[in-house]
């Protein structure tokens, strides 16, 4: 048997109350102890890999399913030491599909509370966080549990989207192995239903707008113009469209490029023609920048001797920190820093609103593409062959 220690209890054990201890306050006068909680209403302590819930009460229940609900403490040791991904999933993936079921359980044990409908809904977000980390034989448990949330009447407009989001993106997932051409065209149809589906819904414009920042040129100025003309679409997208579509705009012009690198060798794009010109936006606190560099690396080794050249214009705030990155990582070629971040002198110039971005520049000077991060090597050697 539990009780809960409120503040009139502890007034009464003479824990809080300074007075009470020095004897000022009569007896008569001190609030008297709250009663105590009946066992079936406290929640049990939670063990957060277990599959079912202790408590035999609803709240109690919920609370417990709360607690479950914590994000697990890591291993100290990746404090000190960055885990793999797959040490992640194997660490956390036990404690999702815990989850999973204790959610199960509740609604299946209290299907008329009022919580019945929120861990019906969580057990179907931890399914999908679960197939994300590599379960995928929990797909017909996801499917299942999807078809009941979207037949329940009161499910709001909100998790209604939120559910068809997430397949649109398993299904561009499932589509990955077969390359950046099945993703994208996996994509465009989710959205397309969506569209359908959601037409008030800014967000679907915001998805329309990332697929056209991998799409073809002439493919993603129709998709820009839909955005900047939808009334649906918020201010922002709207910016960002307006944005990209002056930089579809140089597609196909000379690209002026002039200055002093940081190692001290002049650039001029246009002493490059006849070479294949990678313009790659990055900075060295990036993420995806740094990740995307064994790409770019590999295929300049590759290309290098056949005509590519690459021109790095760094967003960085440090100047010793960039030349140590691109020293320890052996990048050959020539960097453009000003310190100035995004208000970096040639990524004002040429709208570059997101980073990593890669521009291609044909052998005659004109660019070409301003999404080479897909099949940079292919796209490269496209151009070399003109």
């Amino acid at each position: 048997m539990r009780v809960t220690f409120s503040l009139a209890v502890l007034l009464w054990l003479g824990l809080s109350d300074p007075a009470r201890a020095q004897g000022q306050v009569p007896d008569a006068l001190l609030p008297k102890p709250t009663a105590v909680v009946p066992d079936a209403l406290v929640p049990p302590p939670t063990n957060l890999l277990t599959h079912t819930l202790s408590a035999k009460e609803p709240d109690a229940a919920w609370k417990e399913l709360d607690t479950a609900s914590q994000r697990p403490t890591p291993p100290a040791s990746w404090q000190t030491t960055e885990p793999t991904e797959k040490e992640q999933v194997d660490f956390f993936l036990p404690f999702v599909l815990a989850l999973m079921d204790k959610a199960k359980d509740y609604y299946t044990r209290f299907p008329t509370n009022t919580h019945a409908s929120e861990a019906r809904k969580q057990e179907f977000d931890m399914t999908g966080v679960a197939m994300s980390m590599g379960a995928t034989n929990q797909q017909a448990r996801l499917e299942t549990e999807e078809k009941a949330l979207l037949a329940d009447p009161t499910l709001t407009e909100e998790d209604r989207f939120n559910i068809r989001q997430s397949d649109v993106q398993r299904a561009v997932q499932s589509k990955e192995s077969e390359g950046e051409a099945a993703s994208l065209a996996e994509f465009e149809k989710g959205i397309r239903a969506l569209q359908k589906e959601f037409p008030k819904r800014p967000e679907v414009l915001q998805m329309l707008l990332e697929l056209a920042d991998n799409a073809e040129a002439d493919k993603a100025r129709a998709m820009l113009q839909e955005i900047t003309n939808t009334a649906a679409a918020s201010d922002e997208t709207k910016e960002s469209a307006a944005s990209q579509l002056k930089k579809l705009d140089a597609v196909g012009k000379p690209v002026d490029l002039q200055f002093s690198a940081v190692d001290g060798r002049s650039v001029d794009l246009a002493k490059l023609k006849g070479k294949v010109v990678l313009i790659d936006f990055w900075a060295t606190w990036c993420a995806p920048c740094v990740a995307e560099l064994p790409h770019v690396k590999e295929a300049y080794d590759k290309l290098h001797p056949k005509g590519m050249e690459i021109v790095g214009i760094s967003l960085d705030r440090e100047k010793e920190s960039l030349i140590e990155f691109v020293s320890s990582h052996h990048m050959e070629w020539p960097q453009y820093f000003d310190g100035q971040e995004w208000q970096t002198k040639f990524a004002v110039q040429f709208h570059i609103d997101s980073v990593p971005a890669m521009w291609l520049v044909d052998k005659k000077g004109n660019l070409r593409d301003i999404n080479a991060r897909g099949d940079l090597e292919g796209k490269v050697e496209k151009l070399l062959a003109e």
